[in-house]
């Protein structure tokens, strides 16, 4: 089996003891985003998986769409990244 050589940590450990790797991701071409996907891509940047710009440049996002992310999961857990909850979580 070959690893590709990638910068940063192949897996991370999360506070619950699970084990987080970078197979865990979505695809790099992922264009609907629901909210389990979202999740990973902030645990990864927040737990150190991934760079915020590293997550930014695979999965085409701006900055405020990852901070909007981060942001929403910080203040309300992650059922804050459901679309129809999007309305009911903002200020």
């Amino acid at each position: 089996m070959y690893i590709r050589k990638i910068q940063g940590p192949h897996a991370v450990t999360l506070p619950d003891g699970t084990t987080m790797t970078r197979s865990d991701l979505p695809p790099a071409d992922t264009t609907r985003w629901v909210a389990s996907r979202k999740a990973a891509v902030v645990r990864a940047v927040d737990f150190g998986l991934m760079t915020e710009e590293e997550a930014i440049r695979t999965y085409s996002l701006s900055e405020e769409e990852l901070d909007s992310w981060r942001h929403a999961v910080a203040r309300h857990g992650e059922k804050a990244l459901k679309a129809t909850a999007l309305q009911k979580f903002r200020e």
